[in-house]
């Protein structure tokens, strides 16, 4: 009969998940783009507003306002003692059109502070890129087909958002593995 483990294992990442486009809020702050998630006012379940009507609620455009409580939300992980950390990017943050040829650097910037608040509170960073965060620019541009084929995002992940991000945090980065449909990481 085998022993049953009551336990978890010494090197188990106890944390816990969010998605950018449902945590961040500060939707048109520092130079972010439009996304998709956007245009949503009732989920992504419901219909899409290509223009935004300034008389309905958006949950996306204000969230849980992690993107200026992140630091409070991450002490109190801390003090579920939470030892890994999962969110995503939200790829309009940092290309704010999906095809820019420069990053947006004030989103580089927070996502760097984020993933050092997260080590300095002991916890491993995990991280997925584009989980319903696609630029509206590309939707427009190229449409929902080639994106929904996986063939852009394809590209600009790998020809900018991965080159991209693996150079602005190479100290940072450690392995990654797939999640979402997209890439993941271990930053």
């Amino acid at each position: 009969m085998k022993k049953v483990q009551k336990t978890f294992p010494e090197n188990f990442l106890w944390g816990g998940a969010i998605a950018a486009n449902q945590a961040e809020g500060a939707w048109q702050e520092d130079g972010k783009g439009l996304d998709i998630s956007c245009g949503f006012p009732h989920g992504i379940k419901h219909e899409y507003d290509p223009v935004i009507d300034p008389e309905k609620y958006y949950p996306t455009h204000e969230a849980i306002d992690f993107y200026h409580r992140y630091k409070e939300d991450l002490a109190l992980m801390e003090e579920m003692n939470f030892k890994a950390f999962c969110t995503s990017i939200n790829w309009s943050r940092i290309y704010p059109n999906g095809d820019d040829e420069k990053p947006n650097e004030a989103g580089l910037k927070y996502y760097d502070d984020l993933f050092d608040e997260m080590r300095k509170r002991g916890m491993e960073p995990v991280v997925t890129l584009s989980h319903y965060e696609t630029p509206v620019h590309l939707v427009e541009q190229y449409g929902s087909g080639m994106l929904q084929s996986g063939i852009w995002l394809y590209r600009c992940r790998r020809n900018r958002t991965g080159y991209l991000w693996r150079q602005s945090a190479a100290e940072k980065a450690d392995g990654g593995s797939g999640s979402n449909g997209d890439v993941c990481i271990k930053v």
